[in-house]
């Protein structure tokens, strides 16, 4: 985790490439709009100006606590928002957000992988042509959805439920071209699972090259041709990028495909697939799930911690110049 300087380093360095540092003294300089942004999203259920003054007393109470704060308007919040804009915080994001569970974080590993997931959804953003030009809106019964939506892919440390690699863009682009985006966030050491939704011979092999090991599950109508019956019951075999490939066997990839039954499930699938990396099977071999924490829980644990410790730089002066 990074030191509340280096914290106001990272930033003063990503708004300064970006070129949204304030430049002059203002009542909402451009790193306090950062923090003020980060706040927004941890007491969204408290109002603009709310979070603001929650804010500036702190940075106030740093400077003089016997000062009063005097907290901008709408228009003025608005205006200093639109001043800093998306791309510092868009780079910021991309700087700090990173796996951080450490050897003892329950259920981040299965031995000596780190255990993250690839997923995308989508979320509501406000009602305004502005953001239906930007992102659409999906059809509905009635014609069409209330709100426009952004879709988004991401990867997921399991044991800490932290997003990093986030790849935003609007409705109709598809999860598969987000995917290639994030794909290069993965690394050497992590054990990354996917849905069925995400397997395909261009995406596994852009997965595949980052050096991580997959565990992803495949649709069941895959052709999997059983190579070499391995005892656990698996099998290796191979994927291919065409139905030429397939039928001269050229340019396949190895993996290990691993099949399964769930007893005594109602609506469960006859036979789920699984594709992986590791063709080895005494390597991955287990029976037991990851323990889960709950992320509202952790962000209940921040807002409490917020008001008694550096919730801001401890440099008001720098922080407000």
């Amino acid at each position: 985790m990074l030191s509340t300087d280096q914290g106001l380093s990272t930033i003063g360095a990503v708004l300064s490439k970006t070129g949204t540092a304030s430049i002059r003294h203002r009542d909402l300089p451009a790193q306090v709009v950062v923090y003020y942004v980060i706040a927004l999203a941890l007491y969204m259920q408290s109002s603009y100006r709310e979070v603001l003054r929650c804010l500036l007393e702190a940075v106030q109470w740093l400077r003089d606590p016997s000062a009063g704060v005097r907290v901008a308007g709408k228009s003025g919040i608005s205006q200093a928002r639109t001043l800093l804009g998306w791309e510092p915080l868009w780079q910021l994001h991309d700087k700090l957000v990173k796996p951080v569970a450490v050897g003892s974080t329950r259920g981040a590993w299965y031995r000596n992988w780190r255990l993250v997931s690839l997923d995308g959804s989508t979320f509501d953003v406000a009602d305004e042509k502005a953001n239906e030009d930007a992102f659409g809106r999906p059809g509905a019964s009635r014609g069409a959805s209330a709100y426009p939506q952004v879709r988004f892919v991401s990867l997921v440390e399991n044991g800490t439920h932290v997003l990093f690699g986030s790849q935003m863009e609007g409705y109709r682009v598809g999860e598969i071209a987000l995917a290639k985006a994030v794909l290069p966030r993965l690394g050497k050491g992590m054990l990354c699972l996917a849905d069925r939704n995400f397997f395909g011979f261009e995406v596994w092999r852009l997965a595949r090259g980052t050096g991580a090991d997959l565990l992803w599950r495949m649709k069941k109508n895959m052709r999997m041709a059983a190579e070499t019956p391995l005892p656990d019951g698996s099998y290796l075999s191979r994927v291919y990028p065409s139905e030429r490939d397939w039928r001269h066997k050229t340019n396949g990839q190895a993996l290990r495909v691993i099949e399964y039954r769930l007893e005594g499930i109602a609506g469960s699938e006859p036979i789920y697939r699984l594709a992986t990396t590791i063709l080895d099977a005494d390597k991955a071999q287990a029976d037991e799930d990851p323990d889960r924490l709950s992320f509202l829980h952790a962000v209940h644990v921040v807002r409490r911690k917020l008001a008694v410790s550096a919730a801001i730089p401890p440099s008001a002066e720098e922080c407000i110049s």
